[in-house]
């Protein structure tokens, strides 16, 4: 090992000792290359890969350079991966046969070495990149499904808040004990699950009047004509919410799986549930703080709670 990388890895570990490990206890620090990585194991399409890995804050990771392609194999080697590859960030869904990760490095930039018979482009159809555990790559369909990995360069404006993450928009409320976080971007129902999810929390789930008014708080500082009007179908006044029928027409359950009486709120606006058809089974608040049932597929706003420690590691609970 080269004096020069050792310096490196004894700094990045003291790094790690502090702040570093404080970004997400489901990612760990690489040295070399100053960031976080994260193995997702769980299959998906290249879109779905991108979005989650943009949603917990990074990037899809890419060989970008000699650094990054012996990081990303290595995490492949540390959690002995089966597989036969992952998705990688590097694309041509924008314009055929231009190769860029998602940061907008050329693919005729990194030192990569494609695996036998590739690329071939079968049936003219394959636009993203698979990494092979041994460094080499293969043009693949996008949607096919495949593990990826996340990645979050380390940058000298990361600053951990009262939340404990690194995104600024969570607040803690002391009259709940919990974080919130507005979303202004509209998303259907499962999405907006996701999103919450990918940022270590969950759709917030109302136990009381008074989370309910803190949530209607929220609502009023988003006007309806601030929210996206290019997008037809997206709900104004009506934001999505944690709760759902889980199939049981009419038995309204948490995500956590409790009931609304249960969970210490029930306050149905005035005619709701109704139910509208084709069938409203999921979640919504309306702006004064009361229960709707809405359309799963329609997109709205919402919001995403969590505990100020969701993130961290457990040795710092």
């Amino acid at each position: 090992m080269s004096r020069l990388l050792y310096y490196c890895c004894v700094f990045g570990a003291l790094l790690y000792t502090t702040e570093c490990k404080q970004y997400r206890y489901d990612y760990s620090y690489d040295c070399e290359v100053n960031g976080w990585f994260k193995l997702h194991r769980i299959p998906a399409t290249w879109h779905d890969a991108w979005l989650r890995c943009q949603l917990e804050g990074a990037v899809l990771a890419s060989p970008e350079n000699i650094y990054m392609n012996l990081a990303i194999r290595n995490v492949m080697k540390n959690k002995q991966a089966p597989w036969s590859g992952v998705h990688t960030g590097i694309h041509a869904t924008f314009s055929k046969g231009d190769f860029f990760s998602v940061e907008g490095v050329p693919l005729s930039r990194m030192q990569v070495d494609w695996m036998p018979a590739e690329p071939d482009n079968k049936d003219n159809d394959e636009d993203c990149i698979l990494m092979a555990a041994n460094g080499t790559i293969a043009d693949i369909n996008c949607n096919q499904v495949h593990p990826y990995i996340c990645f979050r360069k380390k940058t000298k404006n990361m600053v951990l808040n009262g939340c404990g993450t690194f995104d600024q928009e969570y607040n803690l409320d002391p009259r709940t004990g919990s974080c919130y976080k507005f979303h202004r971007v509209p998303r259907n129902w499962t999405r907006a699950y996701m999103t919450c999810a990918a940022e270590g929390g969950h759709l917030a789930v109302v136990n009381s009047e008074t989370e309910a008014n803190v949530l209607r708080e929220l609502f009023e500082k988003t006007p309806a004509n601030s929210i996206i009007s290019a997008i037809p179908g997206i709900m104004r006044d009506i934001m999505h919410v944690g709760f759902h029928d889980w199939s049981e027409r009419g038995v309204w359950t948490t995500i956590h799986g409790m009931s609304l009486i249960e969970t210490g709120f029930n306050l149905w606006a005035e005619g709701q549930p109704d139910n509208a058809p084709p069938g409203e089974y999921c979640g919504g608040m309306f702006r004064n703080g009361r229960l709707d049932d809405v359309w799963c597929h329609e997109r709205g706003t919402f919001v995403c709670e969590k505990t100020p420690h969701s993130l961290m590691q457990e040795e710092d609970l």
